[in-house]
């Protein structure tokens, strides 16, 4: 037994990634699948979602692993998911159930009330502080006081989804502490402070015109507010902020993240089955667990329990996601094989026929890709494609760098799975009762409020 043992894991060692220059593009039928299902299903039949979405989820990874596991061997199969889960899905979940646990055990309380000022101010405070404290930081803080600002409200919906746009998304772009493509660009050698200089005006544009827009609407909802909830903005303010030591616990989240970076990589460690992690991942892995379980002995439980604190939305992402890393394995893989892959004639839109950057390509396609995989991979492809130089892609081609760091980092807004807290903010948001629009229904409100805007950007700073 011993000796089957350390054959399948020396076999489970030695076995290839998949090649995406060999696959065929119905290897994404998964992936589609699961993306139509977390689409329609919850539309269709909302309590057989409710009870069954871990199922769905396991359906479709499963589509992907028995047919992988046929045409390339079970080892490889093995091999090619749990290299994604531990050194993709792995830091991304724990760097998100750090965030959630530590934000919800911040409250602000108060009376505070969603008045079309109040919430423009906390948007736009949210999307600086997102350069900073990341999107998933910064989103995770103020989503609950959001809510309970306008939890009175009988028109919120938009709150919620400008959230998403500014907070979760567009707010990222100024620091690499912002967004993981910006982090992944740092670690390349792109230097820190490059993206702000870069980034400040085509961020500090969608977002005015993002803030502007959002108040209007606002307003016009506000107005079509019952007198009683509109009363209640007349009452002074008196707001107060329990489990304030939170915010030193967020920091240190960001200090450890921005430290493993940073950090030698080359340092492995074998944690069995022939399977390595890098030292200082398996490092920030476990200090983040740490901050979480700091964060939760040293929070008073009624914080928790006034902020209606459950696991529920922590659940359905971690489960969600499992599955939607593991069948965007060929996916990312076609990707990656570039030119060769099925995606080819896809990539020679970014450039001329003499080899020169076509910008606008360059933000749409990269924007495209990252609305639905994940940006930071996706990220990594077109700069590579671009020539993977740093110096030469902050110099002479800095305009090909903006275009993608701004595709990856604002286009992640076009759907609930294009970037981390996304699919979390609307997870809380119906925990907490607020009906958020669907999978689709929430791409007529990015399509309609969105794709005007990057439309806007590609004529400013891309043609």
């Amino acid at each position: 037994m011993f000796d089957w043992l350390s054959s399948s894991a020396d076999a489970i060692a030695t076995a290839p990634k998949l090649d995406g220059a060999q696959l065929d593009p119905l290897w994404a039928l998964p992936f589609v699948g699961l993306l139509l299902s977390v689409a329609f299903l919850p539309l269709a039949t909302p309590h057989f979602w409710e009870r069954r979405f871990g199922t769905v989820a396991v359906f479709w990874a499963l589509a992907f692993l028995s047919p992988c596991a046929t045409a390339f061997g079970l080892p490889t199969a093995i091999a090619n998911v749990l290299d994604v889960l531990l050194l993709d899905y792995l830091p991304f979940i724990l760097l998100l159930f750090a965030l959630f646990v530590v934000a919800g055990g911040i409250r602000l309380t108060g009376n505070l009330v969603g008045t079309p000022a109040t919430n423009t101010a906390i948007l736009a405070f949210g999307t600086l502080s997102a350069s900073f404290l990341g999107t998933t930081g910064a989103s995770m803080v103020l989503i609950r006081p959001v809510i309970r600002a306008n939890q009175d409200r009988v028109y919120n919906v938009h709150v919620f989804v400008f959230f998403i746009f500014l907070v979760a998304n567009i707010g990222g772009s100024l620091t690499p502490l912002g967004d993981p493509p910006l982090f992944l660009g740092y670690l390349k050698g792109i230097d820190f402070l490059w993206t702000l200089e870069a980034m400040l005006r085509p961020m500090l544009f969608s977002s005015a015109m993002l803030l502007g827009l959002f108040y209007v609407i606002d307003r016009i909802a506000w107005n079509r507010e019952h007198h009683e909830v509109r009363a209640k903005s007349l009452v002074s303010r008196q707001i107060r902020i329990e489990g304030l030591h939170n915010v030193l616990y967020l920091m240190a989240v960001a200090a450890t993240v921005l430290a493993s970076g940073i950090w030698n990589r080359d340092g492995m460690v074998s944690i069995g089955l022939g399977l390595e992690m890098p030292v200082n991942g398996l490092v920030r892995d476990v200090i983040l667990i740490c901050i979480a379980t700091l964060s939760w002995w040293t929070t008073p439980r009624p914080i928790r329990v006034e902020n209606a604190f459950t696991w529920a939305p922590m659940q359905e992402v971690a489960m969600l996601f499992a599955a939607i890393f593991i069948t965007m394995i060929p996916v990312l893989a076609m990707l990656r094989a570039g030119f060769d892959g099925p995606f080819g004639t896809l990539l020679h839109l970014v450039s001329t026929s003499d080899g020169q950057p076509v910008e606008f390509a360059y933000f749409w396609l990269t924007g495209a890709l990252s609305s639905f995989l994940d940006n930071a991979p996706t990220y990594l492809v077109f700069f590579n494609l671009a020539g993977g130089d740093p110096q030469t892609l902050m110099g002479p081609r800095a305009l090909t760098l903006l275009a993608i760091s701004a595709g990856a980092v604002f286009m992640g807004a076009n759907s609930y799975i294009g970037n981390a807290p996304n699919f979390m903010v609307r997870s809380i948001c119906e925990e907490r009762g607020i009906k958020m629009p669907s999978f689709i229904g929430y791409m007529f409100w990015s399509g309609a409020i969105l794709l005007p805007l990057f439309a806007l950007n590609t004529l400013l700073w891309f043609l």
